[in-house]
């Protein structure tokens, strides 16, 4: 596990990964577009230079006392500036006879005819970018840069520009991987703070330090009170269980009890009663397994209760229901929830129920209402939070959590009714049959 873990693929080390190519990326397409708007600004400002070369140049020698004369070969004058060629001139005659040049400057025309503006060097002689300005006398001044030094300016420029865009996404990227490890600071806290926390503890983690996180931690808080309040349910099965098997067991114990002294000719009747009692015992164990194994669901069937009711124990109530209600509902869970319901009102004193169906468009529900003590206005709003909050620890009544647990199985809901005496209560089973009469 511990390998699989050290192979997982790290978010700091992918986003850090992600920024360096972004930042080299930024550098190249900084510089790439630099090179694009410079290049265009450096031959305008090289242009511009040559221009201005040949204005002043052509204002000396229009002078009159001018040392330059037509026809004079000034090359050996004319000090080259370096070794390194870079700027020169021609003056050249309308028939492009050489008037006088500079020392870098070739001994034959640059360009013939000659012609004022911007151009280039013939193909066959060195490479220069010329400009030309017309004299009055018909004559045209060319000034001349090499285009090697064109290229070496650019150079000059793309290199200072990659230069500082690599050095300004060097620092970002630096910088960013700072800030990421700081901003994933939080995670890793949250991450340890989750390694020793108890879900089933009551305590729950502490306040995330980014909003981002703040959904996380309250789905793990989340998930712990789930699991607490899951495991409380549980807890409260055992006492469920124990609470809806009691009046079985009871009938199954006196059944077998009356068989044993009964004579030889009612023995049978009573192992026959006391066979019946296991099977409804049986049938109560199935109900209650299935109602608290996950993903179960209820087995519906046309109950008609009359029939149910003669299965259940009854010692000492008296039930009323119709006849011919019948109700659209799982057998098994429906009769364990009767049972404690029958129970409880035993228990509580009643000795009449009155049950009756209440059949409509949408839902179905069975109506209880014993000759009991009842209960307080107070008490009965207890057990109806208890019921709500699906808490079994809170002011007891464990066969009421029980038929509420078949209700909510089927998609109802148990209320708890005001009465004026006796107890009553209201259990929904969800919608009826699609077939029975509303």
């Amino acid at each position: 596990m511990k390998s699989a873990t050290h192979a997982l693929p790290s978010i700091r080390a992918r986003l850090a990964g992600a920024l360096l190519i972004l930042s080299a990326g930024w550098a190249i397409l900084a510089s790439a577009a630099v090179w694009l708007a410079v290049r265009h600004e450096v031959d305008e400002l090289l242009d511009d230079t040559l221009i201005a070369s040949a204005e002043v140049l052509a204002g000396l020698l229009t002078q009159p006392a001018s040392h330059l004369k037509a026809g004079a070969d000034t090359a050996a004058s004319t000090p080259a500036s370096g070794n390194h060629p870079r700027y020169a001139w021609q003056w050249l005659a309308a028939d492009g006879s050489v008037l006088a040049r500079s020392a870098l400057a070739p001994s034959t025309a640059w360009t013939f005819p000659p012609r004022p503006g911007f151009g280039h060097s013939k193909p066959d002689a060195a490479a220069w970018r010329l400009y030309g300005h017309r004299l009055p006398d018909g004559s045209v001044l060319f000034v001349g840069q090499t285009r090697m030094e064109r290229r070496e300016a650019r150079a000059d420029v793309v290199l200072s520009v990659t230069a500082s865009a690599l050095l300004v996404g060097a620092g970002l990227a630096l910088w960013l991987r700072r800030r990421i490890r700081h901003e994933l600071q939080p995670l890793t806290d949250l991450s340890a703070a989750m390694s020793g926390h108890d879900p089933l503890a009551e305590a729950t983690l502490p306040d995330p330090q980014r909003q981002e996180l703040q959904p996380l931690s309250d789905a793990i808080n989340a998930l712990g009170h789930g699991l607490r309040r899951r495991l409380a349910q549980e807890r409260a099965v055992a006492a469920q269980v124990a609470h809806a098997l009691r009046t079985p067991l009871a009938g199954l114990d006196a059944q077998l009890a009356a068989a044993q002294v009964a004579p030889a000719d009612r023995r049978q009747a009573a192992l026959q009663r006391a066979r019946d009692a296991s099977r409804q015992l049986r049938r109560v164990v199935h109900a209650v397994i299935s109602l608290y194994r996950s993903a179960a669901t209820p087995q519906r069937q046309h109950v008609n209760l009359s029939a149910l009711l003669e299965e259940l124990p009854l010692e000492g109530l008296h039930v009323r229901c119709p006849p011919d209600a019948t109700v659209w509902a799982d057998p098994d869970l429906l009769a364990a929830a009767l049972s404690n319901l029958l129970d409880n009102a035993h228990r509580h004193g009643a000795h009449r129920i009155e049950l009756s169906l209440h059949i409509e468009p949408h839902t179905q529900a069975l109506i209880l209402q014993d000759d009991g003590p009842g209960l307080p206005a107070d008490q009965r709003e207890r057990l109806q939070k208890a019921l709500d909050d699906q808490n079994p620890q809170a002011h007891g009544g464990l066969g009421l959590m029980l038929a509420d647990a078949v209700a909510r199985a089927h998609g109802g809901r148990l209320h708890l009714l005001p009465s004026p005496s006796g107890f009553a209560l209201r259990m929904s089973l969800g919608p009826p049959a699609a077939h029975d009469p509303p």
